[in-house]
């Protein structure tokens, strides 16, 4: 859906970080991975941020990382325009979690421009994408505001 714009994949699964600690930072720093997975997120006018959930709550791999990368610098985020999605088997799509991080992101300087939540993944995605008419006519409105952001 995204056209006329350069598109990055990052998977956060391929990027490992030690557990944030104070004690850690004051005697390793920063690891390179981490200032190259900053800097992709530096280059970029947007983000399309899909997040994921355990009982009820972001997983502590993003938060670890958002700790990271916000001791690195605090407004990391500073000026992104932001489409914050978010998916489960439940019914909920994942919305504890999608909500916890759409509070958090603008204190690192992000504008979240639109959110999207697909509940009982299983049921409404296949191969053909989103299944139930209305939850696509949905998840297309907010990928169209988060490209009209960018403009």
């Amino acid at each position: 859906m995204v056209e006329n714009h350069d598109v990055q994949t990052l998977d956060l699964a391929e990027h490992p970080f030690p557990m944030y600690s104070e004690d850690l930072e004051k005697e390793k720093g920063y690891s390179d991975a981490l200032t190259q997975f900053k800097r992709h997120i530096a280059q970029a006018d947007g983000i399309i941020l899909s997040v994921n959930e355990h009982n009820g709550n972001p997983s502590a791999y993003f938060k670890n990382l958002l700790d990271w990368l916000s001791r690195m610098e605090r407004n990391f985020l500073e000026g992104t325009k932001v489409l914050l999605m978010s998916t489960s088997g439940g019914k909920r799509g994942a919305k504890g979690s999608l909500g916890v991080i759409e509070g958090m992101l603008p204190r690192f300087g992000a504008e979240v421009v639109a959110t999207f939540s697909l509940p009982s993944f299983y049921d409404n995605f296949s191969e053909d994408g989103i299944l139930d008419k209305d939850l696509k006519a949905e998840h297309q409105s907010a990928v169209q505001s988060f490209l009209d952001s960018l403009n």
